[in-house]
């Protein structure tokens, strides 16, 4: 199955079945270098469709405190991008129907060249990625590169964006279109009062671009998942696992965390659309 027919299938089947998308966000070394893919696998255990995993930086803008000091402390463990890609080809080992999405910033991938990166994606199993400061306008080489190797490149709207750049993501964006439920970083304040307002704006985005829409930034529980599995394609939740997997000290323990916090937001957003 290639890259794009993997987040393809996905959402198909969920649509045949009337599910929602879960999509948790782990930063990749964090609580440790081991655990990366083991936290992978008891995520889909716990019912993940598809996987977000952190690229860690320095200087991560647009996450907040809780996601920057996970990707601060994967640094101090010596991950790097090729760490990363190991994790991915690791995971794919035992499981090659999940859709792994790599979340980051353009610095990493640009040092190792954008045609390398591709590759080597590709190779480790990588289905899309999602770079917040590579804008359509300055993306062509980026995105040349990843579509020759079969990669997605996932888009943001947040709800500030113009009809008219609405047009234009529209038009580069590949997997799904990622967007931004609140007006700020990652792990901001509450969405739920949002989604109101924000399903005009989905609706929009899917016609405009034919892709399922993703909603994230703020989901932190069963109800605010919940609230937005009734809008959305699919539900991005982060900071709030990533916390509670900083105070994991073993594999073990952190499966077992990812397994206890999922499985009510689970359950919630499946019970949406009973």
């Amino acid at each position: 199955m290639s890259r794009m027919n993997r987040l393809r299938q996905c959402f198909d089947t969920l649509a045949t079945t009337g599910r929602t998308a879960l999509v948790p966000f782990v930063t990749a070394g964090d609580p440790s270098v081991d655990t990366t893919v083991d936290i992978m696998h008891a995520l889909v255990d716990a019912g993940a469709d598809i996987i977000e995993l952190g690229i860690p930086f320095s200087d991560p803008m647009a996450d907040g405190p809780v996601i920057q000091l996970s990707s601060e402390r994967a640094i101090e463990r010596g991950v790097s991008l090729t760490t990363v890609l190991d994790n991915v080809h690791s995971f794919r080992q035992n499981n090659q129907n999940t859709p792994v999405v790599l979340m980051g910033y353009l610095n990493p991938l640009y040092r190792m060249t954008f045609s390398v990166f591709a590759t080597k994606a590709a190779t480790a199993g990588v289905d899309a990625v999602l770079v917040v400061d590579s804008p359509p306008e300055e993306s062509s080489e980026f995105e040349a590169c990843l579509k020759q190797a079969d990669i997605s490149m996932i888009r943001l709207v947040a709800p500030t964006t113009t009809a008219e750049r609405m047009r234009l993501i529209a038009k580069n964006a590949g997997g799904f279109i990622y967007y931004v439920a609140l007006k700020g970083i990652t792990g901001a304040g509450s969405s739920n009062n949002e989604t109101a307002s924000s399903l005009q704006r989905i609706d929009t985005m899917r016609e405009l671009s034919g892709l399922p829409v993703a909603a994230g930034f703020g989901i932190k529980d069963a109800e605010s998942a919940a609230a937005w599995a009734q809008v959305a394609d699919a539900v991005v939740i982060g900071s709030a696992l990533v916390t509670r997997l900083a105070e994991c000290s073993s594999s073990e323990q952190a499966c077992d965390t990812v397994k206890s916090f999922l499985a009510p937001i689970r359950t919630a957003m499946d019970n949406v659309h009973k």
